[in-house]
């Protein structure tokens, strides 16, 4: 525990006029009538009015859920920075030093979520567009703040709350212009270290080589070192593999939470109830398919097993006739 520890009213004081996001949200919605319009003078069809119209509903109501939630989260900060006796100083070194970690952890996160059909609820919103623009940057599902939990371990490291905030904040909004078309590829040392539209690009796709590809953030090094990268050599195709075909915000946000619950009532054990929960997005056919053969073949042993006794019962009645 720190000797001296960090009280809420004082963090909420060093956090006053530090909502980068929220001050960022109109001009976010700005540029992307600028898009629009571009894209509308190119007559290229990069956007569809009802599928942007959706993406930014959902976006602001995520403020609005950001904002509800902000005392929670900032007293998950709290405790765990208090927790640990160490503490890095709020230099520049720390903020770049920041950056880089929450970026690791946020390039495990992400795979995570694609690996994993519970976190995949988490995050099938911003994917389930089958167009690809600044407004899917708004996509982000209402339940994605469980995954906060991820970052505790950066906090644990001993950076300053506020520092935290800020340097999460950025890496938030570094994401915002990398979902575009009207880039396409830039100097190969930018490529070759940070995520450009062209790597985020592929990370959205529907091809066969492309998914589950380019899960970093700010940095596409954490790609390059673990095997998940991918350059796009072919064009992209966008959305899920298997189509949504809705403009409801709510069920672009909750289909696969509801998917989820119904397989579990379905299911016939505590076992199938977790395998179709925690599965790769995947597997998740073959998962069932498991499952399904397994329990036709147990019903056939027990049929069996009746027609045996059945069988030996009726032969015992006719001896004894």
């Amino acid at each position: 525990m720190k000797k001296d520890p960090l009280t809420m009213d004082e963090l909420l004081d060093q956090l006053v006029g530090l909502d980068i996001i929220k001050y960022a949200a109109i001009p976010l919605i700005l540029l992307v009538i600028v898009e629009w319009i571009l894209t509308f003078i190119q007559k290229k069809d990069y956007y569809n009015s009802l599928d942007t119209a959706s993406a930014t509903f959902i976006g602001l109501v995520n403020i609005g859920i950001a904002a509800v939630l902000k005392l929670a989260i900032f007293g998950v900060i709290l405790f765990f920075h208090n927790l640990v006796p160490w503490s890095i100083p709020t230099v520049w070194w720390a903020y770049v030093l920041c950056i880089i970690s929450i970026d690791f952890f946020r390039y495990w996160s992400h795979r995570l979520t694609h690996v994993n059909r519970f976190w995949w609820a988490t995050h099938v919103t911003h994917h389930n567009s089958e167009k690809y623009n600044l407004s899917v940057a708004f996509r982000l599902s209402w339940t994605q703040h469980i995954k906060f939990i991820f970052f505790i371990p950066v906090i644990l490291m001993g950076f300053d709350p506020v520092l935290f905030f800020i340097c999460h904040q950025i890496e938030v909004l570094y994401q915002f212009w990398v979902h575009t078309e009207h880039i396409r590829k830039l100097p190969a040392p930018i490529e070759y270290v940070f995520v450009t539209p062209s790597h985020h690009r592929v990370h959205h796709s529907t091809n066969t080589r492309f998914l589950d590809k380019n899960f970093g953030s700010t940095f596409i090094i954490w790609d390059r070192m673990f095997g998940t990268f991918q350059e796009e050599d072919e064009q992209t195709v966008y959305g899920l593999t298997t189509p949504i075909k809705s403009y409801n915000p709510i069920t672009l946000n909750f289909h696969e939470w509801k998917d989820i619950v119904m397989d579990v009532v379905y299911s016939r054990s505590l076992k199938e109830a977790y395998a179709l929960t925690f599965t790769s997005p995947s597997k998740l056919e073959a998962v069932k398919s498991q499952f399904n053969a397994l329990y036709l073949k147990k019903k056939e042993q027990l049929i069996a097993i009746d027609t045996e006794v059945l069988s030996t019962a009726v032969e015992n009645e006719n001896d004894s006739v």
